[in-house]
């Protein structure tokens, strides 16, 4: 989709007033009457090259001075895991994002795989017809939440392969 150089720069405006993704996305809809998906939105801010302010600090529960588990091994079929450039610098754990996509997607996905987070955590994930993004626990992972650095350092890894592998432009 493609936006007037009014709209970009509202879109900039708004993220540097700490806007997060879904209330530009909100904000896109009601003052200039385009929907997008989250993702969208994502690569939108992405493509203006913008960068979100983080408002969240360290969680307290978590615990940072324990070392990544490895990442483990691709399935049978699957591609290599592609680790995220550049994070070992940005987290305190090693930043360690690997993405996977099935050759063979999930029933009801358009697009399907799996990523292992930084600490070696492993979920499954997928996008829709409507471009919602999802990820799927594993019955090993039970309730776990990756981290909010996690999860940007995963859209991120998955438009590069996506845009990798051929799949998106």
């Amino acid at each position: 989709m493609d936006l007037t150089n009014e709209q970009k720069a509202q879109v900039s405006a708004w993220i540097s007033e700490g806007l997060g993704l879904s209330d530009v996305q909100k904000r896109l809809a009601e003052e200039f009457g385009l929907n997008m998906t989250f993702m969208e939105v994502r690569f939108l801010v992405d493509d203006l090259d913008l960068e979100l302010k983080d408002k969240s600090g360290p969680r307290p529960d978590a615990d940072l001075s324990r070392a990544p588990a490895p990442a483990p091994a691709a399935a049978p079929g699957d591609d290599e895991p592609l680790p995220f450039p550049g994070a070992e610098d940005d987290m305190p754990g090693g930043g360690q994002v690997s993405v996977t996509l099935d050759k063979i997607q999930r029933p009801g996905a358009v697009l399907s795989g799996s990523v292992t987070f930084s600490d070696g955590k492993t979920m499954d994930w997928q996008l829709d017809q409507t471009g919602r993004l999802g990820l799927i626990p594993r019955s090993d992972t039970g309730d776990y939440r990756p981290s909010e650095g996690d999860l940007t350092e995963f859209q991120i890894a998955l438009q590069q392969e996506l845009q990798r592998s051929g799949r998106l432009p």
